[in-house]
């Protein structure tokens, strides 16, 4: 495979691991691919692999919101063809979606593109500038109400590590730059060489899971009518108590299918919808604050069985009870010990959500 050009727009205010994540795995891959090449243990004259410029309206040092400063190779607008368009997340993409000079680069830019790639808020811009319309598109977990709200056209998908439409790609926020990049390197060169980089990272290839599972529980605000506000008080007061719709109706009094119409116009979900999330949200907190048993957990957020909080888990945050303890308890139960420092990184874990044309 010839050398792969890849150009990331860089501005104020990006995430600096937007950039750097990836970055690091392209280069990771080159260098990789170079000494393969070569059949020696030194690097030779890139002859595959990836040449990744950043690029600013003026080249030198550019800002990062965390004030990291990265020092832009060349000036937009820059000219040729371009193997893939990688742009960055963080506050300044917000602010630059209306900018209308820099949309207008973007657009040719991508146009002579072989791929479009954004990673975080990127997506911001991917939409401001039309390129996501009618298309399925991920961003950070804690934006994706924002994007679907600004961008009506775009499928937004609050769940997924990243998703490919075709030639369009896009992921969640700042550390999933390394995993769609990874999934680009698996794409170009296969995945061997993917899963050495991965290796080397101290990354999963394929994260267990969509980034549900890191996002904090989502309260919905009170609802306006007080009688569907105080059958959300009932549910976040006694998520174990029975939560039917029959008694939760009659507890409030209100007629079965008007508490349904309500809750689903108010909030937007029907009532079992969101005396789950309740007690999937308590059964989290339990988990990570407490050294309890996956079926106590289960008993005490109300579900019927370790089984059915476990398909609610698969269902809310793409992991089971067990695997979410495992990586996000502040209680060490002894079930997760450290692994042995040359132990590799788990082949074959579940793949995250992923939607190929």
């Amino acid at each position: 495979m010839p050398i792969h050009r890849v150009v990331i727009p860089v501005f104020a205010g990006f995430q600096s691991l937007d950039v750097t994540g990836p970055y690091e795995v392209l280069i990771g891959a080159t260098t990789l691919l170079d000494v393969r090449a070569s059949g020696t243990g030194s690097r030779t004259v890139s002859s595959n692999g990836y040449c990744v410029s950043l690029v600013a309206v003026t080249p030198g040092p550019v800002l990062a919101e965390s004030g990291l400063r990265l020092l832009a190779d060349n000036r937009l607008p820059e000219t040729g063809e371009i193997g893939t368009l990688l742009v960055p997340g963080g506050p300044g993409a917000r602010t630059l979606s209306r900018d209308d000079v820099f949309l207008d680069w973007l657009r040719e830019a991508a146009a002579r593109s072989s791929r479009v790639v954004s990673v975080c808020t990127g997506a911001f811009l991917l939409a401001a500038a039309g390129l996501l319309d009618g298309l399925a598109a991920t961003t950070h977990w804690r934006h994706t109400t924002a994007l679907a709200r600004d961008f009506p056209t775009v499928d937004v998908r609050s769940d997924p590590i990243y998703l490919r439409q075709g030639r369009i790609w896009t992921s969640a926020g700042v550390t999933a730059g390394i995993d769609l990049a990874l999934a680009l390197v698996e794409a170009d060169h296969g995945v061997d060489v993917a899963q050495r980089i991965a290796r080397e990272l101290v990354v999963f290839l394929r994260r267990p899971g969509g980034q549900s599972q890191f996002a904090g529980p989502v309260w919905s605000p009170p609802a306006a009518r007080p009688s569907v506000r105080a059958a959300q008080d009932l549910i976040h007061a006694e998520p174990a108590a029975d939560l039917r719709v029959p008694t939760l109706a009659a507890r409030v009094g209100m007629s079965e299918r008007h508490l349904s119409r309500e809750f689903l116009r108010l909030l937007g979900c029907p009532p079992g919808d969101y005396v789950e999330q309740v007690r999937v949200d308590t059964a989290r907190r339990l988990l990570e604050s407490e050294p309890v048993l996956v079926t106590v957990a289960a008993a005490r957020a109300g579900f019927g069985s370790a089984e059915t909080m476990r398909r609610a888990f698969v269902r809310r945050l793409g992991v089971p009870p067990d695997h979410y303890r495992r990586r996000f308890s502040a209680v060490p139960d002894g079930s997760s010990a450290v692994p042995n420092r040359s132990s590799p990184v788990p082949d074959g874990v579940p793949a995250v959500p992923d939607e190929r044309s």
